[in-house]
């Protein structure tokens, strides 16, 4: 899985000249974000997960296939503390057998879609202290205890008592992935099928 810190930046630069002659106005509106502080997002083994080869008799028939759980190192270093939310972006998207929370898997050549997975950040250690992940629906109006990391939600951490993110410098988790393949029965595994799945996490600063 890819990594990418991003932060948007938009200026609109606008000059006039004066002129001689009467003329109607207009209104001008130049928007940007300055952050105090950078963070750089990292994942231990370059955000590589793979499941090597299986066989088609090791999948269920008529049910999923959990795959084996697979837990990377999370972290998020900034030069100061920091209000930030992250969450992923499916590289894959459409191809997800299971409902937006998870990640796509690619597809057979006839067009199956082969599974998904979804992403949990469990063990949050904040500046040294241990945290708890929070997650929002509605774009950070509201919050939630949960350790789901997607593409739907915003995830940020948040002290045990509390439902708002706080400032961080150093973070330190542990990023579980959950994969299943869909029943073997909907697929077309004639040929050699690989699984692609593919996923960005992003950091966004409040």
């Amino acid at each position: 899985m890819k990594l990418s810190s991003a932060i948007p930046l938009v200026a609109l630069l606008f000059a006039t000249a004066s002129l001689s002659v009467a003329a109607s106005d207009t209104e001008l509106v130049v928007k940007g974000a300055i952050t105090p502080s950078a963070c750089e997002p990292m994942i231990s083994g370059e955000g590589l997960i793979d499941f090597g080869k299986m066989s088609v008799k090791q999948l269920n028939t008529d049910a999923y296939t959990s795959l084996p759980r697979e837990t990377l190192d999370f972290q998020v270093l900034c030069e100061g503390p920091t209000f930030f939310t992250f969450n992923t972006i499916d590289n894959r998207s459409g191809t997800s057998a299971h409902n937006e929370s998870y990640h796509g898997l690619g597809m057979t050549p006839n067009g199956e879609k082969l599974g998904g997975a979804g992403f949990g950040i469990y063990q949050l250690v904040a500046d040294n202290v241990s945290r708890r992940p929070i997650i929002s629906t509605d774009g950070g109006m509201t919050w939630q205890r949960a350790s789901l990391v997607s593409p739907q939600v915003l995830t940020a951490v948040a002290t045990d008592g509390e439902l708002a993110p706080i400032a961080v410098q150093v973070l330190k988790a542990q990023l579980s992935l959950f994969t299943h393949i869909a029943p073997s029965r909907s697929l077309t595994l004639i040929d050699e099928v690989p699984l692609d799945g593919n996923a960005t996490v992003q950091v966004n600063y409040l």
